[in-house]
């Protein structure tokens, strides 16, 4: 299977009705975009820094009665704002809320007046974020109030030296309750005390919070043990906890405030089986919505409701995609609380709507915006007339548009990165293969202009026990592609969102099956003409680096060269250093199921060790590392280093000093895709620009 969007198949069924469809998305309902640009010797290419600004705007969300907007807007110094606007003439947009040390992050609206958001200092490496602390702010920019503090420190931020009162940093919000006042619900969360704010969750517990006076309340829970994450319906009542118990894994549930807690369901840590009730989500309604794995042969997991009566769930899934975990969440009206859609993520990101005149809105956005997965947000209100549409392709980034329902009209509101030439992005195939044991891989693949063979990048993704990309436009991607290089993105065994049997089967597999997977990505690409045997190269960072540099070790003859940044060197070392941010419970019971027990699997960790293999590295590598990673210390690069014979001399080494786990600093990672870009044309040199007539006739 060879295609380039294609939605899985979406089945939803409801009390009231049963409605499946085959949503083939996007690209099979309109025609095609207009064919990738192709480089030439005369157009220089998209300069490094265009593909890894800061969004100039982003996340526009309706308030509940659909009369003002918030987004997200880029400030000069590269900041991330908050602004908001009326929907209606003169729109009159004003920025409610700027810092000049931070960014805001998670905006929503606690009631149509009043906003509380969260911040992240984008330029601040990954470790130094801290707490996201919370903020509120009227949607006229007045009453600005911190709430919560951030950063587990003394705070120095351009807050009015009289604010007091704040939350300590273990608050985070978790609900907004919609019921007319300016409370939200918070969770407090208390940590193992020897450890700090990295160390494993002891207990939480759900809070009401006043965003005006900053007034607390503990709500009442009668529960007596500790639970590690709550769900809290829209009347501020506590309803489903996460709790655990030894290894064990347990959920708890009660119908109504009155009502006893009841378990529901009992599993092992990191090894949810089959029925098992994994993420929750509470409806608008009350109702109590669980994710579990399926009966397919795939496991792939699917949304159910609760049945409170026969305390189970329901047989029939409330959403399937096949082929896919569910992943995504659903959307209610406002003024009935009644299910009307679900957001999901196949290959891409979707919406499938359950009534009838939002399925046909949804027909005539497509219509006017062909070629694009539309995303379609209404405002609470249900019978409000206005909506945003988040416009997007793998070689678009995100357009805004404000959408009036009654006269079918869009108004543009702006783009995420409209220094982008949608013209001049490659395209992106979501596909299938098959690896050498016959196990189905999807894999994502984007092609440069002009024609293959291709010299090719394998980018592996970090976890690994996660999903590594969608459809969609992608800055890494992109930018490999346009410097000539073909990108595969496999997403090995291990990875999640593709069901059970593919996780399960990733399981102790680092640098033995799951490394095979990701040569035999790059080997799929040659045999179909794509990928030029003798230019591939392999790269990613963390667990992607861990396997860029087994990849070396193991498959020197397919790769020509590796690059890793911030990468795992050995995996006795994520068991051994204590300053790691890995807390004690994933030590102690997910890490020796799913990647080894240092003591009954020494023998096969060291074999696929990176640093104790590094002998066997004979080709050229490109490494870099952040000073103040906590998540894999700079003890694992540096090592590696040291463990390199004194013979080889491949090595290229960037050290970011004030970097975490990422690159997130704009100079950096311009900087560090400069280096790349150096190193990759000189170890593996793309094809030759073709030249424009005009061109060639100036030489």
């Amino acid at each position: 299977m060879n295609h380039r969007h294609r939605a899985g198949w979406v089945r939803l069924c409801t009390t009231a009705v049963c409605w499946a469809a085959c949503l083939t998305g996007a690209w099979a309902q309109a025609a095609a975009p207009a064919p990738v640009a192709a480089a030439t010797a005369s157009q220089p290419p998209v300069p490094v820094a265009d593909f890894f600004r800061t969004a100039s705007m982003a996340r526009p969300l309706l308030s509940p009665s659909g009369k003002h907007l918030a987004v997200h807007v880029g400030s000069p110094e590269g900041r991330t704002r908050l602004a908001v606007l009326s929907t209606t003439p003169p729109y009159q947009p004003k920025v409610v809320a700027s810092f000049s040390e931070t960014d805001v992050h998670q905006v929503h609206w606690v009631n149509d007046e009043r906003l509380v958001f969260t911040v992240a200092d984008w330029r601040e490496a990954w470790d130094h974020w801290g707490a996201p602390g919370l903020y509120a702010v009227d949607r006229d920019g007045s009453n600005f109030r911190q709430l919560v503090q951030r950063n587990w420190r003394p705070i120095v931020s351009e807050i009015r030296a009289a604010q007091a009162r704040l939350l300590e940093p273990n608050h985070h919000l978790i609900r907004l309750l919609r019921d007319g006042s300016s409370d939200v619900v918070l969770q407090r969360t208390e940590f193992d005390a020897a450890h700090g704010p990295w160390a494993q969750v002891k207990s939480t517990t759900p809070l009401r919070l006043d965003t005006r006076n900053a007034r607390v309340q503990t709500l009442d829970t009668n529960w007596s043990r500790p639970a590690q994450r709550w769900w809290v319906d829209r009347a501020g009542v506590p309803r489903a906890l996460k709790a655990h118990q030894g290894d064990q894994a347990e959920t708890w549930w009660r119908p109504a405030a009155d009502s006893p807690w009841a378990m529901i369901d009992r599993q092992p840590l990191y090894r949810p089986g089959r029925n098992s009730l994994l993420d929750l989500q509470l409806g608008e309604d009350g109702q109590l919505y669980a994710e579990a794995v399926g009966s397919n042969p795939a496991g792939t997991t699917a949304l159910h409701r609760w049945d409170a009566q026969q305390q189970r769930l329901e047989s029939e899934p409330l959403v399937r995609i096949d082929g896919f975990d569910f992943a995504g969440h659903l959307l209610f009206d406002g003024r009935d609380r009644s299910l009307v859609g679900v957001r999901y993520l196949s290959d891409a990101r979707g919406t499938a709507w359950l009534r009838a005149d939002l399925q046909q809105m949804q027909a005539r956005i497509d219509a006017r915006l062909p070629g694009l997965v539309n995303l379609v947000d209404t405002a609470e209100c249900g019978g409000c007339k206005l909506a945003v549409v988040s416009s997007s392709s793998d070689r678009q980034p995100e357009v805004y548009w404000l959408y009036d329902i009654e006269a079918d009209r869009l108004e543009p509101l702006g783009q995420s990165q409209p220094q982008i030439d949608a013209s001049r992005m490659a395209r992106r195939d979501f596909v299938r293969f098959d690896a050498r044991d016959g196990l189905s891989i999807p894999m994502l693949v984007t092609r440069p202009a002009g024609k293959g063979p291709w010299p090719t990048v394998v980018l592996v993704h970090g976890g690994p026990y996660m999903r590594g990309s969608e459809w969609a436009w992608d800055s890494e991607a992109q930018f490999l592609a346009s410097r000539g290089y073909l990108v595969l993105e496999p997403e090995f065994r291990g990875s999640t969102g593709f069901g059970a049997r593919h996780f399960r089967a990733g399981w102790k597999q680092w640098g033995l099956k799951s490394q095979d997977d990701i040569a035999d990505a790059a080997r799929w690409a040659i045999s179909n003409g794509d990928a030029d045997a003798n230019r591939v190269c392999i790269a990613g960072g963390s667990y992607g680096g861990y396997a860029a540099l087994m990849g070396l070790v193991r498959d020197g003859d397919l790769y020509r060269c590796g690059l890793a940044w911030m990468a795992v060197t050995d995996i006795g070392l994520m068991f051994d250093l204590s300053y790691s941010d890995f807390s004690d419970l994933w030590r102690a019971h997910g890490m020796p199921v799913l990647i080894g027990d240092p003591v009954k699997d020494a023998e096969q960790l060291a074999a696929t060790s990176p640093l104790k293999q590094a002998g066997r590295i004979q080709r050229p590598l490109l490494m870099a590392v952040g000073g103040v990673d906590q998540r894999v210390p700079s003890a694992h690069s540096l090592r590696f280093k040291a463990a390199l014979p004194a013979s080889y001399t491949g090595l290229t080494w960037l050290w970011y000093a004030d970097e975490g786990h990422g690159l997130l600093k704009p100079e950096t990672r311009v900087d560090f895709w400069h280096q790349v870009e150096a190193f990759l044309a000189k170890h593996l040199p793309p094809n030759p620009v073709a030249a424009t007539p005009a061109a060639a006739a100036s030489r």
